[in-house]
């Protein structure tokens, strides 16, 4: 019988090797990537989940209130006596929580607390007759334009305009902001929203020029180092002091509290 033949592989070519070799070789440089992708991932997603709880952190840790420069009274322990000012009232007077303010025209943290939050306490606290709210000046030595202000809103109080004109400065605060300004730039700026609210300009501009009302001003300074303010905006809430331009949360406890 004649023998089976044996199958044979057929012989591999150089080039079959080559190929096989270029393709392991590819495949290992490919894991090695994916490896390196994957720590490079997992670095990335950490440190974006750390910079996220550093934000989250300085967020909480963000200052609310400007404090001066120079020496700062001591805080107030307990409710301490503030006298409501010279200034009128906003909301009635017979109502049951009074919140005096010390504020300064200028300070960039009174412009937040008038934008995000007085709105909300003026709807649910003072157009209801819960709450009335006085505001005192406390203008910080380094904002060139918070004396001139302070005082040309009591010159606006002198037409029974002072809320309207601390609208408008508030809602226009950028435009007394601006950095090298002078004082007669700032001067200007004053007249002109006296002039946009029909106030009687001569009467108002000369006001302004010769401070009349200046020592009002000091006052209200005075009596707000001596309740305890070393910064602003600083509020009494029938005598119980809260710093800075706080979110609604906490103006709604302190009130809530007192109506208790």
């Amino acid at each position: 019988m004649p023998r089976a033949r044996k199958k044979t592989s057929p012989s591999k070519t150089f080039g079959d090797i080559i190929t096989k070799a270029s393709s392991i070789k590819t495949t290992q440089i490919l894991y090695a990537v994916l490896i390196v992708a994957s720590f490079l991932l997992g670095y990335l997603v950490a440190r974006v989940q750390l910079l996220e709880k550093a934000s989250k952190t300085a967020q909480i840790q963000a200052p609310t209130a400007q404090a001066p420069q120079n020496g700062q009274p001591q805080a107030p322990v307990g409710k301490v006596k503030v006298a409501n000012g010279k200034l009128p009232v906003n909301g009635k007077e017979s109502a049951k929580i009074t919140i005096v303010e010390f504020s300064d025209f200028q300070c960039p943290f009174c412009g937040r607390f008038y934008t995000d939050t007085l709105p909300q306490i003026r709807k649910d606290y003072i157009d209801t007759g819960k709450v009335k709210l006085y505001y005192r000046h406390f203008p910080l030595d380094f904002h060139p334009a918070a004396l001139p202000t302070a005082i040309a809103s009591e010159c606006a109080n002198e037409q029974n305009k002072f809320w309207e004109f601390h609208d408008k400065v508030f809602n226009e605060q950028d435009k007394i902001s601006v950095q090298n300004q002078t004082q007669d730039q700032i001067k200007e700026q004053l007249k002109t929203w006296g002039q946009e609210l029909g106030l009687n300009t001569s009467q108002f501009d000369s006001c302004l020029d010769s401070e009349k009302y200046k020592n009002n001003v000091t006052t209200d300074t005075a009596d707000g180092k001596t309740a305890g303010t070393s910064g602003t905006p600083t509020f009494y809430i029938n005598g119980t002091q809260l710093v800075g331009a706080q979110p609604f949360s906490a103006f709604k406890t302190a009130i809530d509290k007192e109506l208790q």
